[in-house]
């Protein structure tokens, strides 16, 4: 690790007394601003080291997390684990939020969203803190606006896969078909539950979710997501936007010919092939620095 930054691995504990895993990166030069990544949906927080490194570079302090139920934050047998997408959004990126506030007070905070982590924002009862938030790969998932040949896919895991996987082994072993870590059942549930609706989370206000603050978010805010991404395409970006009524949104759509890569898809902005994309990012966070 370059010696200009320090990593540290750190344990946050949520308002229910749960800990997550968590690191914290610091850099060595005045502290910009303050940025927390919020995860895809059962990827675990060293995903993000690379990029979370860049972040560092550019004088930003960093926190990657797990969220309960994924990697180091699953303490016990993921068959029991309790967590849902709403403990996730209410529960983990709230405490993520206050470490960050703690640990680096008087500087603006930002929230880099990889999918679910910035679909869930609007459960945050502290998301006011923030300064702005930077999206790439979080859409409402919708499996009516999905691409032909991702449609069959998409159905086979949503509506088969997953209550199969619950059904048998009490959790869906989403590894075994190259979706992430294990899912505790109730994420998969409602996963399943929000990408057969419109607006992901929008499906479960008044029954999974009583409290949200999408309605009243006016942040700054940019979405960017790749051409040749099948979850998260221009339709169902568009799709997670509307969820938030009074957003200010600027949305760029990543064509991988243009920036001399194979591919970008819904993971491969955070891997170092795309690490010259990264700029778009802090270029962003800088304006509200």
């Amino acid at each position: 690790m370059p010696s200009n930054i320090a990593v540290k691995d750190i344990c946050i504990v949520c308002k229910d007394d749960f800990p997550l895993a968590a690191s914290l990166y610091t850099p060595s030069t005045p502290v910009k601003g303050a940025i927390m990544v919020g995860p895809a949906t059962g990827i675990k927080r060293q995903f993000y080291s690379a990029f979370a490194t860049y972040l560092t570079h550019q004088g930003f302090a960093v926190i990657t997390f797990d969220n309960r139920g994924i990697g180091e934050s699953c303490s016990k047998n993921v068959k029991t684990c309790e967590a849902s997408l709403v403990s996730w959004g209410s529960q983990d990126m709230p405490a993520v939020l206050e470490t960050l506030k703690s640990q680096f007070p008087n500087v603006p905070y930002f929230l880099m969203g990889h999918s679910a982590g910035g679909q869930l924002l609007g459960l945050m009862y502290n998301v006011h803190d923030l300064t702005a938030f930077c999206n790439f790969g979080s859409s409402s998932g919708s499996l009516r606006n999905m691409r032909k040949r991702y449609l069959l896919k998409a159905h086979f895991f949503m509506n088969f896969y997953i209550p199969l996987s619950n059904l048998i082994f009490g959790h869906t072993k989403s590894q075994w078909v190259g979706m992430g870590e294990p899912l505790p059942k109730k994420v998969a549930r409602q996963w399943q539950k929000w990408c057969n609706g419109k607006g992901y989370v929008k499906t479960g206000f008044g029954s999974d979710i009583q409290q949200h603050y999408y309605n009243n978010i006016q942040l700054p805010s940019k979405w960017l997501l790749a051409s040749d991404d099948d979850i998260a395409n221009l339709h169902n970006v568009h799709d997670m936007i509307s969820v938030f009524p009074n957003i200010k949104a600027e949305v760029e759509e990543l064509e991988p010919r243009d920036h001399d890569v194979r591919e970008i898809g819904h993971m491969r902005f955070f891997s170092r092939k795309c690490q010259h994309l990264w700029p778009k990012v802090t270029d962003y966070f800088i304006r509200y620095s």
